[in-house]
């Protein structure tokens, strides 16, 4: 038999973590999780954070501003309504930089704080510990009597825990999915769909029970595989975290060296770690936070509580696994503004502040002139000129906006196409036809420049610059 130096085995121990994600085994099937129920104070603040954040995705849909649902994201109309500010495609800027500066700031925090939005703030993390987890530890049990219910044979208990358990999952999953809709197409909509028989809106139903069957299959099978293969998120950390990043981190220095716990066993030769192991029979993602930082943790708190609750059994002070950077524990270094921090907040500030001058520039309303798509221009005698031209007047204001058109240019003749009233209505768009008649003597040659008024119960409230078709001088 071949002899192996002890040194170099524990050495191979120790890094056989990164060859492989912890959910998946040796042969790539698939290692299902058990983690146990945790318990603390950390999970006392993570439940009162994710309550705060499910009633408000739940109530936001219900939330009026000024007529307006709070946040709505209708792809459909290009209609974006955000804490009651409405953007049209003409704000799409808007919208994109507030996507970027959302993005920049994660960025942002996970260079100082971790991974602290996957275990705080991410809706997966939220309704997978928050509820399938906990429905899951109402129905079957803690961890341990979750494996043996799985192990046991099929009798009428399992049958009834097991169909009620994913009946209340599919209930659920279908639940979220017109929750999410309601952001689409906007609550009214919604309720008059649902208050309708299923044959008027097949199409939209069909949709619906996919989407619960997609929530359903992450929720109730995948699960943390989510975090670990297909959130990118997670493995940015590698580009985004340095030695300066406050993570969730063991003590190694105060830790090691690890030995089980005996009141009659003296400890001058080992560290406070005492191997229980009960930091990693929590861990959602079945990782050993020991190891250091890997791709799979989630930053979700359970290994400290568990810890902490550890080193109240056995007197020893709180804090061996906690929130902390490497240099921290390595050095006792709690540098946090490094060059990288610095240039995430200088770009973040810059398109903070790129989005209040644009906020505060933005105009009550967007208006588009054309020329009338496939016209040419009509001779009126043998003096003047016709255009037809088309008119979009986007209404970003929460009142009516009686519309009056002016030729301010030139001298000439503007005249609305069947009604001489157009009203914008709050948040709406108005879109008319008009001709402009100008004199021959005015125009510059096939296409002369003017510039139309846009007024609202006498207010100037645009200018728009548009050219004018004529004949060639």
């Amino acid at each position: 038999m071949e002899a192996h130096d002890p040194a170099e085995v524990e050495k191979k121990a120790e890094v056989t973590f990164r060859d492989r994600i912890a959910t998946v085994n040796e042969e790539g099937g698939r290692n299902w999780v058990y983690p146990k129920k945790p318990d603390g104070r950390f999970y006392t603040w993570r439940k009162i954070v994710s309550y705060l954040l499910l009633a408000f995705l739940i109530l936001a849909p219900l939330i009026r501003i000024n007529g307006e649902q709070l946040i709505l994201l209708n792809i459909l109309e290009r209609k974006f309504v955000l804490f009651g500010v409405t953007f049209w495609p003409q704000d799409f800027h808007l919208f994109v930089l507030i996507m970027i500066a959302t993005v920049v700031f994660i960025f942002l925090f996970t260079a100082v704080y971790g991974r602290i939005f996957c275990g705080w703030v991410c809706p997966q993390t939220i309704f997978m510990e928050m509820v399938f987890r906990r429905i899951e530890y109402l129905i079957e049990g803690d961890a341990q009597q979750q494996r043996a219910l799985n192990a046991a044979p099929w009798t009428m208990s399992k049958i009834l825990k097991k169909w009620s358990k994913q009946l209340i999952f599919f209930g659920i999953a279908f639940f979220i999915s017109n929750l999410f809709l309601s952001y689409i197409i906007g609550m009214d909509q919604l309720l008059v769909i649902v208050s309708e028989p299923p044959s008027q809106h097949l199409g939209g139903f069909i949709a619906i029970l996919l989407f619960s069957g997609a929530f359903y299959f992450v929720f109730a099978w995948f699960r943390e595989q989510v975090c670990t293969l297909v959130c990118p998120y997670g493995r940015l950390q590698s580009v985004l975290l340095d030695e300066n990043s406050v993570v969730i981190s063991y003590d190694f220095e105060r830790g090691e060296t690890r030995k089980k716990f005996r009141k009659s066993d003296p400890r001058e030769d080992a560290g406070h770690c005492v191997d229980c192991h009960q930091c990693v029979v929590v861990c959602p993602t079945g990782i050993d936070i020991r190891n250091g930082t890997q791709l799979e943790c989630i930053n979700c708190t359970a290994c400290i509580d568990a810890c902490d609750n550890v080193m109240d059994k056995v007197g020893f002070p709180r804090g061996l696994i906690r929130y902390a950077s490497y240099n921290a524990i390595a050095t006792g270094s709690k540098k946090i503004f490094t060059t990288r921090v610095i240039a995430y907040t200088a770009v973040l500030t810059i398109i903070v502040g790129a989005l209040l001058f644009l906020f505060s520039a933005r105009a009550d309303v967007e208006t588009t002139i054309l020329r009338a798509p496939g016209t040419l221009y009509i001779a009126q005698g043998d003096d003047a000129v016709r255009n037809l031209f088309t008119i979009k007047v986007v209404n970003k204001t929460r009142e009516s906006l009686p519309i009056e058109l002016k030729l301010l240019s030139h001298e000439g003749t503007l005249q609305i196409v069947g009604t001489a009233e157009v009203t914008a209505a709050p948040t709406g768009i108005a879109e008319t036809a008009f001709f402009i008649d100008l004199d021959r003597a005015q125009l510059d040659g096939v296409k002369t420049p003017i510039t139309i008024g846009v007024y609202s119960n006498g207010r100037l409230l645009e200018e728009v610059d548009t050219g004018f078709m004529g004949p060639a001088q």
